[in-house]
């Protein structure tokens, strides 16, 4: 089932599809993700929170779910290209925005205020740090990000 076109879908993976809800919340997508969701709890939390679906579940159809997407491949590259696809999604200006872990929004934090939380070579050679506000972990703009950013170019999504 297409989706329609919009930048503002939120979406419920399937416990199936781990790598490919961290490569959306890399991307920006508010996804949330986790062993609670197959069958009817993904069902659930995507009717209570008005989520589009993305499942390998071959069975879900027959369960009446609202609007989903069947992912076809195995390999997260594609994956994240046919969600791009279907959805009409741009990687852009939302990456990084969410925590990888838990999905929620991140939050600008100031130097001083991570001097306890990393350690003490990130903080004497980062100057920009983002913390979530659930999870609190705290992320900083360094090499792995360089890393995933290269990643997104080699499978054709920047």
């Amino acid at each position: 089932m297409t989706a329609p076109a919009s930048e503002h879908i939120r979406f419920a993976a399937d416990r199936m599809l781990g790598r490919l809800a961290r490569w959306l919340r890399v991307i920006g997508q508010d996804v949330i993700y986790g062993r609670h969701l197959s069958g009817y709890g993904l069902i659930h939390a995507a009717r209570a929170e008005n989520r589009l679906i993305l499942t390998r579940d071959r069975g879900l159809k027959q369960k009446q779910p609202p609007k989903f997407i069947f992912i076809d491949s195995d390999d997260y590259r594609e994956q994240l290209r046919q969600v791009i696809r279907e959805c009409g999604l741009r990687a852009g200006d939302t990456l990084f925005s969410r925590c990888l872990e838990c999905n929620a929004v991140l939050q600008a934090r100031s130097k001083e205020s991570v001097e306890t939380l990393v350690p003490p070579y990130v903080f004497a050679s980062q100057e920009k740090f983002f913390w979530c506000p659930h999870c609190r972990r705290v992320y900083w703009p360094a090499t792995h990000h360089q890393k995933m950013v290269e990643e997104l170019r080699i499978i054709g999504v920047l």
